[in-house]
Parts: structure tokens; C-alpha cells; sequence
């Protein structure tokens, strides 16, 4: 019989799904909120010093803005495994309802990884301020923790997508970058050290006729 398999991404899964699909499209899930609170050991940090990437935690009216990819039924297994590999600092499957942006019919199911406070890597909340600085010393495998906060802020936005907590952070570690470039005796010049490379804009071929 065959599945109609979505994966929903709201982290780096936005810009590098890594794996094949058959349909993308921007969509979100209710009553749940995007948060840098899982600590990363094996992508933008390592052990003893752990970046930060989101995870989601309940919150009831919240809406939370991603990519969802439709996945072939004889891919599937195949795209799982290789994404429990990828997540298996702390994440675990979770099925949830997701709507497609600009669509009208019922909402549809998803899996989606997200990485709960029993998981031994989970950091929590903290912060912002306490976050950023975080961010600004980690760096690991997949590379530093400041390109990770940088692109998902600019896929969001790339997708007409809100979300204040990663607006705000983004924010705050662009300021700490620009003071730290500027050094003691130099004034800011408005541009950041960091310049993460530019995610193309997915609104061209994500709202195409889905099913």
C-alpha cells in the first residue's frame, strides 16, 4: 500500500535536507515553538562544549513555521535511517499534524525529530543574551554555531516566516560579531563578520500542485 510520507524540517533541514524527495513545501504546525535549547555535540559543537540548535517545546497557539518534503514510499526506510543518524544527538521521531501554506485542504501528518528534556544533550532555556555568547564560542563537525543561527534566520525570512526567538538571537549575535570586528578602537561599519552564505529564495518552486 503505498505511504504518503512527509518530513517536516524546522532546523537545518530548511536550507540542506540532504536526502531525496519528490515535493517541498513551506508549511507549519500548531502548538509548538521553535527553541535553541538542545545543545549540539556533534554538529555545531563538541563534547564539553556544546553549540546550540533548536528543538520544539509545547506551547499552546504557537505556530511553527518549516519545510516539509514529500518522500517517495520506496525511499522512505532509506531517508529515515539516514536521518536517524544525522539527529541522533538527542532527537527522536515524533508524528504531527502540518498544514501546507497557501492550502486549503486538511491538515496533513508529518514526521519530525525533536529532541525532549530527557535526552542527556538537552541544555534548556536560558537567556538570549546567555545563548548568543554560546553560539559565538561553539563550532563543531558540521561548522561554527553562528552559521547555523545565521541561516535558519535567513531561510525564515526567505520564506516570509516569524519567529521572534531566532529574529532576536540572530540579532544579538550579529551585534556581538560586528563589536568584536570592529575591535576597541574602530567603530562598526553595519556589516557583520559573519556573511552566511545566500539561501535562495524557495518561494519559486515550493507553492507548485502538490498530490
Amino acid at each position: 500500500m503505498h505511504r504518503e510520507a512527509w518530513i517536516f524540517g524546522y532546523g537545518s533541514l530548511i536550507w540542506r535536507p540532504a536526502f531525496r524527495f519528490e515535493q517541498m513545501a513551506p508549511g507549519y504546525i500548531t502548538g509548538w515553538a521553535r527553541r535553541f535549547w538542545q545543545g549540539s555535540t556533534d554538529h555545531r559543537g563538541v563534547p564539553g562544549a556544546p553549540g546550540r540548535v533548536v528543538t520544539l517545546v509545547p506551547e499552546p497557539g504557537a505556530r511553527c513555521w518549516g519545510m516539509a518534503y514529500r518522500v517517495a514510499d520506496a525511499e522512505l526506510d532509506e531517508v529515515l535511517r539516514a536521518l536517524d543518524h544525522r539527529e541522533k544527538g538527542g532527537y527522536a521521531r515524533h508524528d504531527v499534524p502540518f498544514h501546507v501554506a497557501r492550502a486549503e485542504d486538511a491538515a496533513r501528518t508529518a514526521i519530525v525529530y525533536m529532541a525532549t528534556p530527557d535526552n542527556p544533550d538537552y541544555l534548556g532555556e536560558a537567556p538570549l543574551a546567555a545563548i548568543a555568547a554560546q553560539v559565538l564560542a561553539s563550532h563543531g563537525p558540521s561548522g561554527s554555531n553562528v552559521e547555523y543561527v545565521m541561516r535558519l534566520a535567513e531561510a525564515l525570512a526567505a520564506m516570509g516566516a516569524d519567529d521572534e526567538h531566532v529574529t532576536e538571537l540572530a540579532r544579538l549575535v550579529r551585534g556581538s560579531e560586528q563589536a568584536l570586528s570592529a575591535g576597541p578602537d574602530r567603530p562598526t561599519d553595519g556589516r557583520s563578520a559573519h556573511r552566511p552564505p545566500r539561501i535562495e529564495s524557495p518561494s519559486a518552486e515550493l507553492l507548485q500542485a502538490g498530490d
